[in-house]
């Protein structure tokens, strides 16, 4: 294949991803038609564009952010004021362009506060965000006039006339609003992955002193990628307040930017999908997982320290890694070793799941019952052979999955290494 065909294969394929990303974007309320459906696919939309937002420091520019929900929280406040004075009809301005006035503000702040942050970089940075978002919370519940307190600022997105019968007031005429911020949104943020400020930005990441040396200033490139982030952190703010109809301090909080951070990581920052994955999660977690237990904030952590243990690089690398291997015809062997860690790492899940119910059901069990459902039984949280039966699941489950994972970690070296071999003699030739 000459190098021209190859550029038009790569187009092709590029062509065909982007117009399958749009394709489910446009059915997926046909396949999530129930009002929960619709509103979990509208908030993993705006997830997407806040962790891509977000990548952009963190993947792209090395920059550890702990205060990222400044911009997108801010932006969304922007956002729901225009709101309102489109409602009055002091802004004449359609429903359809609030986001854009969220990214317009959330740029705004990142140009004003963003040009203290990026002086420094590395850990002075990140504690340079951290007091940031420190700051502005505080300040939300300091000046009410602007943030509304501890109730927030609420809004009615139905206004004005109807413009081929849209008004916005269904969920899902505001879920086609979003996903078309989505993907125009998802496609400007892969577009700038691609410029020569981007590939710069990777630069900056890793190796500033060689980019310094070669006269660049990697202040100000780090600074307008700020800008960007910031631009596009505002639009999901801008979305948040449409959608909602409200916003609270709690989307400047610090355990918005921790999510943030949490699920871009879980998802994978070396690649570009990877805080889509990892926006995905998000939604599920906080409005599926929240719902089927109380501790799912402690599975989220548990989840978070076997990711950095096994899978440091996210979801997405594990992804294309297994993906890379049984395109090369090594899919059986994978299949299989996948097969042999399930039960193990299934009993492994089971056993400790049960433990962290029965201690939740100690200390927050409101109706004094001493019998916990779970799975299809029934434990007796004060009763001993409830808690030694489900510590012997799981001691024998980890350890089950523990040989099995020591012989597929054996398995997958040998793989790799049967790949590699080849390249390297070729390569040498």
């Amino acid at each position: 294949m000459t190098n021209r065909e190859h550029k038009k294969s790569i187009f092709r394929k590029h062509w065909a991803l982007w117009l399958g990303f749009a394709v489910v974007l446009l059915l997926a309320p046909l396949v999530f038609s129930g009002g929960l459906g619709i509103s979990v696919l509208s908030q993993i939309g705006i997830a997407i564009i806040a962790c891509l937002s977000y990548n952009i420091l963190l993947g792209q520019g090395g920059m550890l952010s702990f205060g990222h929900a400044v911009y997108s929280g801010l932006g969304g406040f922007v956002a729901i004021h225009a709101l309102n004075a489109a409602g009055a009809g002091s802004l004449p301005i359609p429903v359809s362009l609030i986001p854009v006035v969220g990214g317009l503000a959330g740029m705004a702040f990142a140009v004003l506060l963003g040009y203290v942050t990026t002086r420094k970089s590395g850990t002075t940075f990140s504690m340079i965000t951290l007091g940031m978002g420190e700051l502005v919370f505080s300040m939300s519940l300091m000046l009410p006039e602007f943030f509304g307190g501890e109730g927030g600022i609420s809004s009615n997105r139905v206004i004005g006339k109807a413009f081929l019968g849209i008004t916005f007031g269904p969920a899902i005429q505001v879920y086609y609003l979003i996903a078309a911020y989505t993907f125009v949104s998802v496609l400007a943020m892969y577009a700038f992955t691609q410029t020569p400020l981007g590939r710069m930005l990777n630069a900056v990441r890793d190796n500033p002193e060689r980019v310094a040396f070669i006269g660049y200033d990697t202040q100000r490139v780090r600074y307008s990628a700020f800008i960007i982030a910031g631009f596009f952190a505002g639009i999901a703010g801008g979305l948040g307040a449409v959608n909602f109809e409200i916003v609270t301090a709690e989307v400047l909080s610090a355990a918005r930017s921790g999510s943030y951070l949490l699920f871009t990581f879980l998802g994978g920052t070396s690649y570009f999908f990877g805080p889509i994955i990892g926006a995905i999660l998000m939604v599920l977690a906080g409005v599926l997982f929240a719902e089927v237990t109380k501790a799912w904030l402690l599975y989220l952590g548990l989840i978070f320290m076997l990711m950095v243990m096994y899978a440091p690089q996210g979801v997405a690398s594990l992804l294309m890694k297994n993906l890379r291997l049984a395109a090369l015809g090594n899919a059986k062997p994978l299949l299989t070793g996948y097969l042999r860690l399930a039960p193990g790492l299934a009993a492994a899940l089971l056993g400790g799941s049960a433990i962290i119910e029965m201690l939740y059901r100690l200390q927050l069990g409101a109706d004094g019952s001493q019998v916990l459902d779970f799975c299809s039984a029934q434990l007796h949280v004060d009763q001993l052979t409830s808690w030694a039966g489900a510590a012997a699941v799981t001691l024998v489950g980890w350890g089950l999955f523990e040989f099995e994972r020591r012989r597929f970690a054996a398995r997958w070296k040998t793989i790799r290494e049967s790949i590699e071999m080849p390249l390297q003699r070729e390569d040498a030739v």
